[in-house]
């Protein structure tokens, strides 16, 4: 059996953690420059706030029903999960991390996996403040399923297992089909078209139907749903492309600047990559204007760099996104948002290094960002980066007027009583 671990309103429920006035109040997280509403409470649904909304037109909402709204802040998120993650290692022998609030436990060997994961369940609560919602099953699909469950309705007490036929088919009759992990919005209009509208009504269908009208993963969806695990979540956490892009809170026009905004997003990426195990073999970047101010000239451009040898280096990464950057600023311009992204990613062990190589000494720049990342880790993001990268202040950083100290991982946002 496999339990999926789901923080229930995961980014609001950190920021109540610290303001503990906010439980059973409406509450809003935002994205990047306070544009739009990314994650909010039931509280907050109740009055008509929806993810995805841009908070400027959701004003008389806000103000009307004294919706608390905080500025999204991933250093203090990540260091929670950091935490929940800790709890479940602890208390499960392999724990599969899936994302910032997502956790798979394989539970095979365990007399009472239910049993086990109520408690882990109210060990989380009790030791971060954090509700969790835990689906049980046979496969990750299912688990998935049943943490809805779990966090939809309250007589689970948080723990929805499916461990049988009945309570897999009831399951799936239950579920909106719109909602199943790994159906994304093409592959939902196309099995209405062919006269699928409910999970259990895909999940009967023959093999050789499923084969006929879709690629491999619906096969993959199609077996998860009948109970048989297939997904293999490692796989698909590395992906083909990472990207760290970001719209200004000011417009900047100077190279500096977007050369510190570049070296940050680059950097960012890096730290991604290493975070995975993964190296890069090129990388990209792009800038645009303001494309919501007419009165001045617009302007976009992309360009890439291919490396001689893979690399996860940030060092290397930001020295190539920069010189990439060079090559399409253009002066004059007034600029709102920069992009990088890194493509054509492998395992980082083992690679072929090209005999060409720039790096002479990579074996020893791999340890120093091992030792950069355990330093960032333990005191904070940024403790360490690059002189290119800048200073806090400046006009291409992000608009954060509503966002939380970083309660655990900086000294000056401990809290004082």
């Amino acid at each position: 059996m496999i339990a999926l671990v789901d923080c229930n309103s995961f980014f609001c429920s950190v920021e109540r953690v610290f303001h503990p006035g906010l439980w059973d109040k409406p509450v809003c997280v935002l994205s990047n420059n306070d544009g739009i509403i990314v994650a909010l409470t039931p509280e907050a649904k109740k009055v008509g706030l929806h993810r995805g909304d841009p908070i400027f037109k959701k004003t008389d909402i806000v103000e009307a029903n004294n919706v608390t709204i905080f500025s999204g802040n991933m250093y203090l998120y990540a260091a929670m999960s950091r935490r929940i993650i800790s709890i479940l290692k602890k208390s499960v022998a392999k724990v599969e991390n899936y994302s910032i609030d997502e956790s798979f436990c394989y539970l095979d060997g365990y007399n009472d996996p239910e049993g086990l994961m109520r408690e882990i369940a109210n060990k989380i609560k009790l030791w971060t403040d954090i509700p969790v919602s835990v689906g049980i099953a046979p496969s990750k699909t299912l688990a998935k399923m049943g943490s809805k469950f779990a966090k939809n309705y309250k007589g689970y007490s948080n723990v929805c297992v499916i461990d049988n036929d009945t309570k897999r088919r009831k399951a799936l009759e239950l579920f909106d089909l719109a909602d199943v992990w790994g159906i994304g919005g093409r592959t939902y209009t196309r099995l209405r078209a062919l006269g699928v509208d409910t999970p259990l009504q895909l999940a009967d269908k023959k093999e050789s139907w499923i084969r006929s009208h879709f690629p491999k993963p619906m096969l993959q969806t199609w077996m998860e749903l009948n109970g048989v695990p297939c997904v293999d979540t490692a796989e698909r956490l590395k992906r083909q492309t990472i990207s760290t892009t970001r719209c200004f809170g000011g417009m900047v026009s100077d190279l500096p600047s977007l050369k510190a905004s570049v070296a940050t997003f680059a950097s960012s990426v890096a730290n991604k990559l290493r975070a995975q195990g993964s190296v890069c073999s090129e990388v990209s970047v792009f800038v645009a204007s303001n494309t919501f101010r007419e009165d001045l000239e617009q302007y976009g451009n992309s360009a890439s760099y291919r490396f001689l040898s893979p690399t996860s280096d940030t060092i290397e990464i930001v020295e190539a996104a920069n010189m990439v950057l060079e090559k399409i600023y253009r002066p004059g311009i007034k600029y709102k948002r920069t992009g990088v992204w890194v493509s054509d990613i492998v395992d980082a062990s083992p690679i072929q290094l090209n005999i060409f190589d720039p790096i002479h000494n990579r074996p020893e720049r791999t340890i120093l960002m091992k030792t950069i990342d355990s330093i960032n880790q333990r005191y904070g993001l940024k403790t360490i980066q690059l002189a290119v990268e800048g200073e806090k202040e400046q006009a291409w950083k992000v608009k954060s007027e509503h966002k939380s100290p970083n309660y655990l991982t900086e000294l000056e946002g401990i809290l004082e009583v």
